[in-house]
């Protein structure tokens, strides 16, 4: 089987290896056990391969370069008018060619995928929609855009599209999905946690302003200035990295907050292991894989009712819900709240650990095996 992917994953190639971001390649490896040829049509770099990028596992597999592109300028949007004919081309040409199409979205790539592939209605199809699928979620215009054309059956057959998240009212194209970071091998026994000597954060994620890393830092400066034993490891990079380094040193807390920049996969699982709570006040997200993964490594989320994740938390049974907007007051007295009353931390911290661990990627990769099989 010829196996095309449509992905905005900007790709690198080095000593005859294709490198991506690690989460993705991740489950890329695990589709690829069961294709003969892979296609990959993505944006190429030349920048080094970085920390948190891995190499696909398979021996036949071909990138197909395109120029990148975005419309957030009007130059920008100018220089894309200029570039979509050429991109959709190359995507047409890739769909020919392949035996089953698989598009990542949502993305800018993503969505002319979604068009292009309304030519192909007797292919097999599946697209894994990273973003958040809640129909009720306010999106940028071309997110939109993506859903309705993958969840339309007129426009888009034979196809599954894979979403985070149980949602009511759906089309036959939607199948609720999951993703996944470590294996059944991988699960070690994590001794209980107490809350009777310093009290660990974590912060996992890219310093945007939708994952607002700035609002954990004045989270854990709300507790020291009452004298609370606490520390945050934050592991990320991204625009707002530089503003938050600031406010750290200029407050003075480097001493209790540490910027560790992007690490690898194994040492963000030990800082996991080692963490109390995560605070992730994020506003936008499809399956937040950090949520998942400290749950699974007995690290209570402190995060928001986006997408999926009052499903992922049992709405609030397995880790604390709040409003993106929520202050650093009401996130302060949620944790003293746990804090003053361990027992129901050690509760809802070990149902957590119960749940995510049930989504390993050996069960992901039965579940992709399932998905080719019933083609």
């Amino acid at each position: 089987m010829k196996f095309g992917i449509i992905t905005h994953a900007v790709h690198k190639i080095k000593d005859g290896q294709i490198y991506a971001y690690e989460p993705y390649v991740r489950e890329m490896n695990l589709w690829a056990k069961h294709v003969d040829q892979i296609l990959v049509l993505a944006p190429v770099s030349t920048d080094k391969i970085s920390s948190i990028e891995i190499a696909y596992q398979h021996n036949n597999i071909k990138v197909i370069e395109i120029p990148n592109f975005d419309i957030t300028t009007v130059k920008n949007l100018l220089r894309s008018l200029l570039v979509m004919p050429i991109i959709c081309w190359q995507i047409y040409k890739v769909m020919k060619q392949s035996d089953h199409i698989h598009l990542r979205c949502p993305g800018n790539i993503g969505l002319l995928g979604c068009i292009v592939q309304i030519l192909f209605p007797s292919k097999p199809k599946t697209a894994k929609y990273a973003g958040n699928w809640d129909p009720s979620s306010h999106q940028p215009i071309t997110y939109k855009l993506q859903k309705w054309l993958l969840s339309n059956t007129f426009f888009t057959k034979n196809i599954k599209v894979l979403v985070y998240g149980e949602w009511p009212n759906q089309t036959k194209n939607i199948v609720p999905f999951f993703t996944a970071s470590y294996a059944k091998n991988e699960i070690e026994q994590v001794p209980e946690k107490k809350l009777n000597s310093i009290v660990k954060f974590i912060f996992v994620g890219t310093f945007s302003e939708g994952k607002q890393p700035l609002l954990s830092v004045k989270t854990i400066e709300k507790l020291l200035s009452h004298n609370y034993d606490v520390q945050l490891d934050m592991y990320g990079e991204g625009s707002e990295f530089n503003s938050v380094k600031k406010y750290i040193n200029d407050k003075e807390l480097s001493n209790r907050i540490n910027l560790h920049g992007n690490k690898s996969k194994e040492i963000v699982k030990n800082a996991f292991q080692k963490a109390h709570f995560l605070i992730f006040i994020s506003k936008s997200e499809g399956w937040p894989k950090v949520v998942a993964e400290a749950m699974f490594w007995r690290c209570l989320p402190i995060s928001t009712d986006i997408s999926c994740v009052n499903y992922m938390l049992d709405f609030g049974n397995r880790g604390e819900i709040l409003n993106p907007n929520s202050s650093v007051e009401e996130i302060s007295e949620i944790i003293l709240n746990y804090i003053h009353k361990e027992k129901s931390y050690q509760e809802k911290v070990l149902s957590a650990q119960q749940w995510s661990q049930n989504f390993t990627l050996n069960k992901l990769e039965s579940e992709i095996k399932k998905i080719f099989k019933n083609e």
